[in-house]
């Protein structure tokens, strides 16, 4: 069986919608068995293991298979912004990012386009390509697309976002993300153990640039302003079922996106509550990770899909847009 046979009637992710996405169908994810992206750059805003010194290479997959209220690339998970791109396009993007001196291949919110995506990697291989490549995602993905991963990736970037299945159902439109992300999590954790490297580029830091994650896992959890107790489940999971074998990196950077919707919460986080999750850090004595300074307001973070670098200039560099074609340097 061919890897993309699984399009067919689709069961990538933990819907299993059944569609035939071969045939021009749609899951839930809105989109077919064509590999489609809205933009790729050198992002200098991950954390030190993954940014290193020269960026972390992203690209951002089109469509999702969850139903975030408040996900900050909107656009491009249910707008529908973003382009097609054969298999020789998406090798020709990842190439242009090594040449540009990237650290690495970041794959963001690929879980509904596992194969195309893994035929992609391996025709930039084909072509010489020898970054690492992280595997960025909601964790919300089958253990079978997984698999089809295995030899593909060598980092992952799973959220963790809740172990509470009323709040999955609430603000992810997926009550059981819990216990799929979980086992998401463990499997990948089984496919790779924490190893580093030295960064291929040295970064602006007198003191040189930090090692770089070539293998293993960092698990990435989003605060929500109003609903630490759910932190709280997070961070004790990990002390309990991942710590030593993976990263924890503690994002408190939510901001309410444009549009919003009504049923999320409308504000960043507090003060108060950001000292609460240092307290916390501290009592489950998880140091193998990161957290974010707080900065209240801070609009950075949100992309604009339909400007050639979606990103503050400060966090990124365009390579490839989804409204002009790739270009590789001479």
């Amino acid at each position: 069986m061919h890897i993309t046979d699984t399009y067919a009637a689709c069961d990538l992710c933990p819907r299993g919608c059944g569609v035939n996405r071969l045939s021009g169908g749609k899951g839930y994810c809105g989109e077919t068995a064509e590999l489609r992206i809205a933009a790729a750059g050198i992002h200098r805003g991950e954390e030190p293991p993954i940014t290193g010194g020269g960026g972390s290479g992203t690209i951002f997959v089109s469509g999702c298979n969850l139903g975030c209220g408040f996900c900050q690339n909107w656009q491009i998970s249910r707008a529908g912004m973003g382009r097609m791109v054969t298999e020789g396009e998406f090798a020709r993007i990842c190439m242009t990012l090594q040449e540009q001196g990237a650290e690495n291949i970041n794959i963001v919110t690929g879980s509904h386009a596992v194969p195309a995506l893994a035929l992609g990697i391996k025709a930039a291989r084909a072509q010489g390509l020898t970054l690492p490549v992280l595997w960025n995602s909601s964790a919300y993905e089958s253990l079978t697309a997984l698999d089809l991963l295995r030899d593909i990736a060598e980092v992952y970037l799973p959220d963790l976002k809740t172990l509470d299945p009323a709040l999955s159902a609430r603000f992810f439109k997926a009550p059981d993300y819990p216990e799929r992300a979980a086992a998401a999590i463990r499997r990948m954790m089984d496919f790779r153990e924490l190893r580093f490297g030295p960064p291929r580029t040295i970064g602006p830091d007198e003191a040189g640039s930090p090692r770089v994650l070539r293998s293993g896992v960092l698990i990435r959890h989003l605060v929500l302003p109003g609903y630490l107790g759910a932190t709280r489940q997070v961070l004790r999971w990990y002390a309990d079922n991942a710590q030593g074998w993976a990263l924890f990196s503690l994002m408190t950077q939510y901001t309410p996106p444009n549009p919003t919707e009504a049923d999320i919460p409308g504000r960043a986080i507090s003060e108060a509550e950001y000292e609460t999750l240092l307290r916390w850090l501290e009592e489950f004595e998880i140091e193998d990770g990161f957290y974010q300074e707080l900065v209240p307001g801070n609009t950075d973070w949100l992309p604009n899909f339909e400007k050639p670098n979606p990103f503050s200039s400060e966090l990124s560099q365009p390579t490839w847009h989804w409204k002009q074609p790739v270009q590789r340097p001479s």
